[in-house]
């Protein structure tokens, strides 16, 4: 007992002091950035196909002997060097971008970023591929996401939207705009459905004699609430309201594919990959891997990510937590002899 109560003590003043440490640089970070226009983020060009190649270089280097690298090395470098002596053909492009969904669809202020630079170059000759991954989440959120995927279609350029893992509700209302829907045989799918729910506790508030006041102006600026006594001309209004939202959400989707029978998929549930080409919610089954490694074969294929640009004090926070988070999992590992991995 007297170990863990000086080790307790030493772990309360190393905290005490790196909180301190911390306040001082967070304060200095923030007198040195007042004033200052927050700086804009930056678009990240790559090339895939040179990330391709040089995987297939790094295997070609273990497997082959140094009599058959050289020989193949040589073929590569005679082939290249014919290649260069005719007129360049211009090779189509593919741009990809990538969509990783949270409930609030923060990767929407990416992605527009990415679209507003891809279509300044991008022509109908060329294809953009989104890799989307996403559960679903907020209507409104959503909705600013799916508007700026369907600027690339008002373009007139090509969307293909790839499905390693999950394109539901929200997600699949993106996906849907996609001129063609790839999905990996177990990805899920569908979803087209509208939830929401919350809790109650004016009985509990009751029951301690405690009055929670709701006042409006305009029958229904509030339908249901967490503190007051709902009544039943507030449920069927909030009822109405998500069937209006669905009904919405089903047009969006049969406008993108109309091939569907949306009334069929349109209750909510989910499909696997399999399942959902059966459905006709994805065209063909693949996953993204495969399709832009066919791609590079034939096209030069740019990966576009815009990286925002965080602010010292946000840098500092994101340090700091880490630094904390280390600190109480080293003590908790010590004080219980348990691993963490």
């Amino acid at each position: 007992m007297d170990f863990l109560a000086e080790y307790a003590s030493f772990l309360a003043k190393t905290v005490t002091l790196v909180v301190a440490i911390l306040v001082v640089l967070i304060s200095f970070a923030a007198l040195r950035s007042k004033g200052r226009r927050k700086s804009a983020g930056q678009l990240q060009v790559s090339k895939l196909n040179d990330f391709y190649k040089g995987l297939r270089e790094r295997l070609e280097s273990t497997l082959l002997d140094k009599d058959q690298l050289k020989a193949l090395r040589k073929s590569e470098s005679k082939s290249e060097k014919n290649n260069s002596k005719k007129k360049p053909e211009a090779k189509p492009r593919v741009f990809v971008l990538d969509f990783d969904g949270d409930i609030k669809a923060s990767a929407t202020e990416s992605l527009r970023h990415e679209i507003t630079a891809l279509l300044s170059l991008a022509t109908p000759k060329d294809e953009v591929v989104l890799r989307l991954e996403s559960g679903g989440g907020m209507v409104h959120s959503y909705g600013l996401a799916s508007s700026q995927l369907a600027r690339i279609r008002q373009a007139g350029v090509p969307l293909t939207v790839c499905i390693d893992k999950v394109a539901a509700s929200g997600g699949y209302m993106m996906a849907c705009i996609g001129e063609k829907i790839i999905s990996a045989p177990f990805a899920v799918l569908g979803s087209i459905g509208v939830v929401a729910q919350l809790p109650n506790v004016n009985r509990l508030l009751k029951k301690h004699d405690i009055d929670f006041e709701v006042l409006t102006a305009g029958e229904y600026k509030r339908t249901l609430t967490v503190f007051g006594e709902n009544t039943e001309k507030g449920r069927e209004k909030f009822q109405e309201d998500l069937d209006i939202t669905h009904q919405l959400f089903k047009n969006f989707v049969s406008r993108y594919r109309p091939q569907l029978a949306i009334d069929d998929v349109a209750t909510g549930e989910v499909w696997l990959g399999v399942a959902a080409l059966d459905k006709q919610l994805v065209d063909e089954l693949q996953t993204s891997d495969e399709y832009l490694a066919t791609k590079a074969k034939s096209a030069d294929v740019f990966h576009l990510h815009y990286a925002e640009r965080k602010s010292l004090q946000e840098r500092v926070g994101l340090a700091a937590s880490g630094s904390v988070d280390r600190v109480l999992l080293t003590w908790w590992s010590r004080l219980t002899q348990q691993r963490f991995w």
